[in-house]
């Protein structure tokens, strides 16, 4: 049997995204900026993707931003934002736990002379607002926190925290890396206080290589790549017309099926809880009740090395992650669970289950089996 877990990584697509790409790539393959038919084919698919997207958000349509991704949506969100408002301030916020794409161009804007405050979290890996609230001054002009912990799966407070920013600053632009949390959970902009949202295609069973970010009418953001003045300039580049249609009709295709693909992923992520409890020396990172996502479980086993369990895991025919794929071969240990206080012993063996809406019971059954059977053998093995 073959059981993928690494849907936190990427996921598989959709078979209809799969077919309405095949089709504009060989049939509908314009420019969206040509004036000829085939060139209006294109932007009508462009049209098509706002009008969806912009209609699951409840935002205007001129608002989504077509990008390559999520670590561009984070990068554009973060140093547009500081390219059009450091003469209003020049501080920013984040937390300790955030996706390189978004820690990466904090650093980056440090080393330009602009403040970063980092948050906190407790040992589920949520911020405390109290924490948010003091470290927000007059001249901060962005927070960003993600939705939902690409490697423990802890959803933070995002409602409470837009409200709270608009309440104690209401010249702070708040932008959420929602690459996690978009096709899983229902995400309003406007009413949540977000006026830059990330999000990419890959996790969603749409295709790699394309994802939006949500900019609101009202923030004040550059441009930080240039060109022939596509997207009214804000992203220049001819559009990803296949990849931008595969995007919108996979969040058609998630958002339809929430509810139902929801309680079934909840019921799997309780399911392999239940049934490694009876392991010995093995620890669930993160939360676990509803202030988790369904789809991730972050698993420490004592005296084994994360890679050692990955690859013997292989072996079997079942595929996880050492923790985020964006930095899987990076040696140094996970940031998020080292501010989530994870034991020092268990920072290099920690390994993540990530489910998707194609999961199924006798999937999760088989992991477990498995795992009953690789973890004392191993542990036998270590030990001497």
């Amino acid at each position: 049997m073959e059981v993928y877990l690494d849907n936190s990584a990427t996921t598989r697509c959709f078979d209809e995204v799969t077919q309405l790409m095949t089709k504009i790539m060989c049939e509908d393959y314009g420019n969206p900026s040509s004036m000829h038919h085939k060139g209006v084919e294109a932007e009508q698919y462009l049209r098509y993707s706002r009008e969806t997207l912009a209609k699951i958000l409840k935002v205007n349509e001129k608002e989504i931003l077509f990008t390559s991704g999520g670590t561009e949506s984070d990068n554009i969100a973060i140093i547009g934002t500081a390219m059009a408002n450091h003469r209003t301030g020049r501080h920013l916020i984040t937390t300790q736990i955030e996706h390189p794409a978004v820690l990466q161009p904090m650093r980056y804007l440090e080393e330009q002379g602009f403040s970063v405050t980092y948050l906190p979290v407790d040992k589920q890996g949520r911020i405390h607002l109290e924490d948010l609230q003091n470290a927000i001054r007059r001249d901060t002009i962005l927070v960003s926190i993600m939705h939902t912990n690409n490697e423990i799966g802890t959803l933070e407070p995002i409602a409470e925290a837009g409200e709270l920013i608009k309440r104690t600053n209401p010249r702070t632009l708040f932008h959420v890396d929602a690459v996690q949390g978009f096709g899983k959970f229902r995400i309003y902009p406007v009413r949540m206080n977000i006026d830059l949202l990330s999000v990419s295609a890959h996790k969603i069973h749409g295709p790699k290589g394309v994802g939006f970010l949500y900019i609101n009418s009202r923030a004040k953001i550059s441009p930080i790549i240039y060109g022939g003045g596509q997207q009214r300039g804000m992203r220049s580049g001819t559009e990803n017309v296949p990849g931008i249609a595969g995007l919108a009709k996979a969040s058609e295709i998630m958002y339809a099926n929430l509810d139902r693909d929801m309680e079934h992923l909840y019921e799997l992520r309780d399911m392999f809880i239940r049934g490694v409890s009876d392991l010995e020396d093995v620890k669930i990172n993160g939360c676990m009740g509803t202030d988790s996502a369904a789809h991730i479980v972050s698993l420490s086993v004592k005296g084994i090395r994360s890679e050692v369990l990955l690859h013997a895991m292989e072996e079997r025919g079942i595929y996880v992650s050492a923790g985020s794929a964006c930095s899987s071969h990076k040696p140094q240990p996970s940031a998020t669970l080292k501010a989530i206080g994870v034991d020092k012993d268990l920072l290099g063996s920690t390994i993540r289950f990530s489910f998707s809406v194609f999961t199924t019971k006798e999937e999760i059954n088989y992991t477990l089996q498995a795992l009953y059977d690789i973890v004392p053998e191993l542990r036998r093995y270590t030990r001497h």
